[in-house]
Order: structure tokens, then C-alpha cells, then sequence
């Protein structure tokens, strides 16, 4: 009977997390109705408290979902290159780009950070972070970048890019600020190269 209930419960919990993210992107945080968000998967109001405590919070798991989703797919980019350099650079840019996404741009870059405050304190973020970290710990063994602090260098490199996705998102043409933005990451990231290229 608990393993039952447990099942309902994350069944009730992907159907308004995929709710909210089709609402959140068609209309805005703002706009959308968490009446109608319930209303349209069959819950109340009551199973949306429940689950993530209130609107924010049912937001915070819709960023999370797309954020992951986004990590996920610029790792995959990345591994593809074939070399830690390259594909540290790769996935920055894969990034970056995917800001042109209107769903990524409208719930994570623009929504994201107006309703749950400063991206990098996410804990998706946190996680890319580590990722990152590893990356960089194991270019500075290799001798490919400087000597300087892992966590330093991987929060400079993962900041650069999500800002750059900030301002791609909030620019009013952000196919003209894409290449601009990608350009200036690969230059700043190639700071870090123990022997420039």
C-alpha cells in the first residue's frame, strides 16, 4: 500500500511539474494559473502545496528539471570533441546557445532568476560547477592550463557562460548576440591555457 501511495505521488508530481513547464513557457510565471495548471492534469491546488510548498516552489522544480536537462545535453556535446580542453570549451558554448531556446530563455534565464534569485546559488548550478571542477583539475594535472585554483577557475568558466545566456535572453535580437557571446567566452577561457594557442 506505501509503495502505492509513494507511486502516486511522483506520478502526481511529474504531471504538475510538466504542467507548470508548458504554462510557464506559453504564458510566463506570472501569468500562469495555478488553477488551471491543476484543473488541466486532474489535482487540486492542494496536491501542488503538497508537493513544492507553493507557486516558487513549483518553479524551482520546473528550473531544476530544464537546468539539468540543459547540463546534461552540454556534457553530451562536449564528450563528443574527444579532448577535455575542447570539450570543456564545447560545452560552454552548447550552453550558451541553448539560450536560444524560448523555453530555456523564457522559465531559466528570464523567470528563473526574477522568482528564485541568483542562478549560481541553484543547486543544478552547483552541480555543473563540480563537473566543471573535475574538468579543470584534470587539464591542470595534464599540464593544458595554468596552475591556479580549480574552484576559482571552474566558477569564472561557468559563470562566463551563464551570463553570456543571461544576456543572450535578454537581448532584444539574441541571434546577433550568440556569436558575440560564444566568441568572448572561447577568449576568456583561453586565459587559462598554461600555453596559449
Amino acid at each position: 500500500m506505501a509503495k502505492r501511495r509513494v507511486e502516486t505521488m511522483e506520478a502526481n508530481r511529474a504531471k504538475l511539474i510538466g504542467a507548470a513547464r508548458k504554462a510557464f513557457a506559453e504564458k510566463g510565471y506570472s501569468a500562469a494559473s495555478m488553477d488551471e495548471l491543476t484543473a488541466d492534469v486532474g489535482l487540486t491546488r492542494g496536491a501542488l502545496y503538497h508537493n513544492f510548498g507553493d507557486k516558487r516552489g513549483l518553479l524551482a522544480a520546473v528550473v531544476q528539471q530544464i537546468d539539468v536537462e540543459m547540463a546534461s545535453q552540454a556534457q553530451e556535446i562536449g564528450a563528443r570533441v574527444g579532448d577535455d580542453w575542447n570539450g570543456l570549451l564545447a560545452e560552454g558554448a552548447a550552453y550558451i546557445e541553448m539560450a536560444l531556446n524560448p523555453e530555456v530563455q523564457r522559465i531559466v534565464l528570464l523567470d528563473g532568476p526574477a522568482v528564485l534569485g541568483d542562478p549560481s546559488q541553484w543547486p543544478s548550478q552547483n552541480n555543473c560547477l563540480q563537473v566543471t571542477k573535475e574538468t579543470v583539475e584534470r587539464l591542470i594535472a595534464q599540464g593544458v592550463l595554468k596552475p591556479v585554483d580549480a574552484e576559482a577557475a571552474a566558477r569564472l568558466i561557468n559563470g562566463a557562460a551563464l551570463n553570456a545566456a543571461l544576456w543572450i535572453a535578454a537581448s532584444g535580437n539574441p541571434k546577433e548576440v550568440l556569436p558575440k557571446a560564444v566568441e568572448a567566452f572561447r577568449h576568456l577561457a583561453t586565459g587559462l591555457l598554461a600555453k596559449p594557442k
